[in-house]
């Protein structure tokens, strides 16, 4: 990635559409009620996410969410995101996502995906997933993680998947407590842990974390930044400058939308360039 070509680098983009694949639809409910829940039902493909991306000069960084234990659903190909991301090597990094409960084999693939597919990441996301971030069943993965001094994207807070449904789909809010990557944390201080989005209902924890612990960081993904609560912006513009990024969380929010409430949203001057994509050369070592 080039950064100095770039306005900005979006950590966290989603893959939603694999032309490698056949169509799986299984599980639809759970896209059905992402619709209704965000209002939108944007399914562009990664090369169409990429061309977007381009032509507004913004980096960004993708991933799928790996999460066929829990939900049945065949996943995207990492590899597939990670060969979209080699063809666009000035403006886009590939990140991975391996399913925790795959144990000592999803760590074989994450260290394939690092070493013969430029894998430059990983995304979790607890409550999809159904796993406690703490939980060893994952440490195998952690370690290969953190051996290549990787950083790890941990979603937090609510989620929008399965918001609706019955027994929201059977998915647990609890499991994505920011609270509970601090083991983590501490155990692999190697990999810098990104705390995805607005952490409501557990805002003050994800700052508290990130605070006592200096290699976690939050990405401001998912939320408007006009609906951010107060004491974000206020811990972004003071004691976590350095350690708060851009995030939209396309295709469900897009990058020109959050830019604009961005401007708005009482962020201080100087500390806009840190978040949009200063901070982000650091964490993703493109200085």
């Amino acid at each position: 990635m080039n950064p100095a070509d770039l306005i900005a680098i979006d950590v966290h983009t989603h893959a939603e559409v694999s032309c490698w694949n056949p169509f799986d639809n299984y599980g639809e409910e759970y896209d059905r009620a992402a619709d209704k829940y965000f209002g939108s039902d944007r399914r562009p493909t990664i090369a169409e996410t990429v061309a977007y991306y381009r032509e507004r000069r913004i980096g960004l960084v993708m991933f799928t969410v790996d999460a066929e234990s829990q939900l049945g659903r065949r996943r995207i190909p990492n590899e597939e995101i990670a060969e979209a991301a080699k063809q666009n090597a000035d403006m886009m990094i590939c990140f991975g996502s391996i399913d925790p409960h795959k144990g000592k084999m999803g760590a074989r693939e994450a260290r394939r995906l690092i070493e013969e597919h430029g894998v430059r990441g990983f995304k979790f996301h607890p409550t999809v997933q159904g796993f406690l971030p703490y939980d060893r069943m994952a440490w195998p993965i952690y370690e290969v993680i953190a051996e290549h001094k990787l950083p790890a994207i941990f979603h937090s807070g609510h989620s929008g998947i399965g918001s609706g449904m019955r027994c929201g789909g059977g998915l647990r809010l609890q499991n994505s407590n920011p609270m509970l990557l601090e083991d983590v944390a501490i155990a692999f201080p190697d990999i810098q842990i990104v705390i995805a989005h607005p952490s409501w209902p557990w805002q003050d924890e994800a700052l508290s974390l990130a605070l006592h612990k200096p290699n976690v960081w939050i990405d401001l993904s998912g939320w408007s930044p006009k609906y951010f609560p107060p004491q974000l912006v206020q811990y972004a513009n003071t004691l976590l400058k350095d350690r708060m990024l851009f995030g939209s969380d396309y295709p469900l929010i897009t990058p020109e939308r959050w830019m604009k409430d961005f401007d708005e949203a009482g962020f201080k001057d100087k500390v806009k360039p840190l978040i949009l994509k200063e901070n982000a050369v650091r964490l993703l070592g493109l200085g």
